[in-house]
Order: structure tokens, then sequence, then C-alpha cells
């Protein structure tokens, strides 16, 4: 949050700090990214994978998901946009996100199974519009 002004008088000063703190968008909130979360694993398990793991974190990352698909572990991205002005949620995990995930997949496998487990990447990208929302889950959305 800015500085409040020093001078000025009490109203003003509660303006400024009202101003601050709505900046954050609905969007941002961690409370709608969990919601987002929720809704992604749900129709997963709706689909037949088994939850292994929510929000595995590693130094140098974290995956929103890590569940099983048969024989393959599938580490899955979660991305929530309730505006497409910067293009979707799946197009939203670049390159740099890409090699983040991928380095904190070799880890959970280093330390939950061997190197030779088969696992791919999916993005589970939820658009919504008010009230609605549309999911798309992208299997195998990029490769190590």
């Amino acid at each position: 949050m800015g500085a409040l002004p020093q001078g000025g008088s009490t109203a003003a000063r509660r303006r400024v700090r009202r101003r601050a703190l709505s900046r954050s968008a609905p969007g941002d909130s961690p409370a709608l990214g969990a919601w987002a979360e929720e809704l992604a694993c749900r129709h997963l398990l709706d689909n037949g994978l088994v939850l292994l793991e929510r929000n595995y974190r590693y130094r140098r990352g974290e995956i929103d998901l890590v569940m099983r698909d048969g024989a393959t572990i599938a580490f899955i991205e979660v991305r929530m946009r309730s505006r497409d002005d910067f293009g979707s949620g799946a197009e939203s995990v670049d390159e740099r996100k890409q090699r983040r995930v991928r380095w904190t997949a070799e880890h959970y496998l280093q330390r939950h199974g061997n190197s030779r487990t088969v696992c791919r990447f999916d993005v589970v990208s939820i658009a919504r519009d008010g009230e609605a929302h549309t999911l798309s889950w992208i299997r195998d959305a990029f490769r190590p």
C-alpha cells in the first residue's frame, strides 16, 4: 500500500487508504484462486484422476495439483481469467512458467517416485464471466 499523505484531513487520508486497499481486483484474490483450483480438482476427479497432492512447493516453483491418471503422474497448472485482454489462462503459461513447473516436477519425482515414472503436464484454464464459467482441460499442454 502506498504511503498516506502526512498533512490534510483525516477524511483525505481515509480516501487514499480505501483506494489503495481496493486496488487488488477480485481476480487477484487468493480465495478466488482457491475456488478455481477446487473447481479444477473436482472436474479432474470426476474424470477418473486421483489426487496425490495440492500446491506442491519447491524453492523454484509450485504445482497446483499433482494427480495420478492410471500409471501416469499429471502435474496440473490451474489458470483462471475474468478477462481475456491478455489471452486465455492457458496462454499465460509461458516458457518461464513451464520451466518452473518442470523443475518442481523433477523435485517431486525425486522425492516421491523415480525418474522413470511416466508424467505429463496439463493445464486447466477457467474463463469466468460474472457467475458463469467455462473450464478447458488441456492434456499434455507442454513437454519436458
